[in-house]
């Protein structure tokens, strides 16, 4: 991993935190733990101040995964501190980032999942746990591979029953079990040191 400021590495733990203790953890991506073990999962702390300067971000993130072999990075997290703590301003910003992805040639390449601490599904009751399964410490823009997706879908004939089985998994832990997991912004005290690749 690069060398970064201190906040970076603050970031960086709670973000490993996350993924670890409750993407991996309540097994809500099957795909997750492979690519974490193999150490193919980047992840990189935008340092932009305004939504210009993330998509040049965004852009050069999308370029290195493009330029990347897939044993080498199989998926990026680019993770955004300090830019669009508001779920729904992130949300408008996705349109910008699907808009970049189709001026780059890129759709169909790659996609853009999205994570947020205030994250909400728009067909779901506000206080609803299921939420939770894209909820993360920090707004995250996840960058995966298209042919990827494609190729783990293929292996996991019941990918359908993902969410339903998350939704199932986060009710019964209940709001008290998800915060004795810590892993929300500045909860990575207990988590190990950031591993991977970063910048």
């Amino acid at each position: 991993m690069s060398a970064a400021n201190p906040s970076d590495w603050a970031v960086l733990a709670a973000m490993q935190a996350w993924l670890s203790r409750a993407v991996i953890g309540l097994n809500l991506c099957p795909f997750a733990k492979a690519v974490q073990v193999r150490g193919q999962i980047r992840y990189t702390v935008s340092s932009a101040t305004d939504e210009a300067a993330l998509l040049d971000e965004l852009a050069q993130e999308l370029q290195f995964l493009q330029d990347s072999a897939r044993h080498v990075c199989e998926t990026t997290l680019l993770v955004l501190p300090t830019l669009l703590a508001d779920f729904w301003e992130f949300n408008q910003f996705l349109q910008r980032a699907d808009r970049l992805l189709r001026q780059l040639d890129l759709e169909g390449v790659f996609q853009i999942a999205s994570f947020h601490p205030d994250f909400e599904f728009g067909d779901a009751p506000a206080g609803d746990m299921g939420h939770f399964s894209n909820r993360a410490p920090y707004p995250t823009l996840h960058l995966l591979r298209e042919d990827s997706i494609e190729e783990a879908l293929a292996g996991f004939p019941d990918a359908a029953s993902i969410y339903e089985r998350n939704v199932a998994t986060l009710r019964a832990l209940g709001p008290q079990g998800w915060q004795a997991l810590a892993v929300g912004a500045g909860s990575h005290a207990a988590a190990p040191a950031p591993t991977g690749q970063g910048t």
